[in-house]
């Protein structure tokens, strides 16, 4: 059974990593995908293409989420091609770690453009797109769906990824905040927030036996997480089987967010 079946979705980031995963996983659960990237033309188009295999329509369009001038042709790339869109997957992010003494502006500036403003101004734009569009009770009970991938670290304090902590705890009072003022419209907005995640971003903390036993100690399920754990979940987030679920931060970490330094009373 195709749980998205007739619906419209954008990925950011989806190139690689988790975002692809969701890509690839709504195309098989039925939606028509717009693969969103950066840089990587020939990566991009092939996730396009994979997805477009499973009999749905798929393109990918270079865009930087962090920029206006991008996001905004993006959307009405979408509304043109597919007509509209239902979902959207604010999945594009980064990482430029420093100590917070070192730390530059250009560093700040960098994670907080792509991780936080880059889910605001695609979160807007969708928005604006269900608002005009309207219910289409044939494929969703919704309105709009928007999942915003944010992290344990939302919650979880980081030393020296100060920027990045400081991003996804945004990225979740501005996902709660946007549930809020948009719930009597039908949109729901909520997060998956993953904990260590088998993806080339962190590949310094699980490529070798000994920094992935250390991981480990972070992670009380003791096994590191695969991009499909964070799909799923998001499919799910899409579809009708969680329409009464909004403003949740759903976390996907193998029990990261359960303190197991303090398994044997820290």
């Amino acid at each position: 059974m195709q749980k998205l079946k007739g619906q419209r979705a954008l990925v950011t980031g989806a190139s690689s990593g988790i975002g692809k995963a969701i890509a690839l996983e709504l195309g098989r659960n039925g939606a028509d995908v717009v693969v969103n990237y950066r840089s990587g033309d020939d990566v991009a188009n092939a996730v396009a293409e994979e997805i477009r295999a499973g009999g749905v329509r798929a393109y990918a369009h270079r865009a930087d989420v962090s920029q206006e001038a991008d996001v905004v042709p993006m959307f009405q790339r979408i509304s043109a091609e597919f007509g509209g869109i239902d979902i959207l997957v604010n999945n594009a992010g980064l990482q430029k770690d420093a100590e917070f003494h070192d730390m530059t502006i250009d560093q700040w500036n960098t994670v907080i453009g792509v991780n936080l403003t880059g889910q605001f101004l695609c979160a807007r734009e969708a928005i604006r797109c269900f608002r005009r569009q309207g219910i289409r009770p044939e494929v969703s009970r919704a309105l709009g769906k928007i999942v915003c991938i944010s992290s344990v670290h939302e919650v979880i304090p980081w030393a020296g990824h100060v920027n990045y902590a400081a991003s996804k705890g945004g990225v979740m009072l501005m996902m709660k905040s946007i549930a809020q003022e948009y719930a009597p419209m039908r949109i729901r907005v909520n997060s998956i927030c993953p904990g260590a995640i088998r993806t080339p971003i962190n590949q310094g903390a699980w490529e070798t036996e000994e920094t992935y036993n250390a991981l480990m100690r972070l992670v009380p399920y003791k096994r590191i997480g695969e991009p499909d754990d964070i799909s799923k979940a998001a499919v799910w987030l899409a579809s009708d089987d969680s329409d009464y679920v909004t403003g949740a931060s759903i976390f996907v970490d193998g029990g990261m967010l359960l303190y197991p330094g303090f398994e044997n009373g820290g």
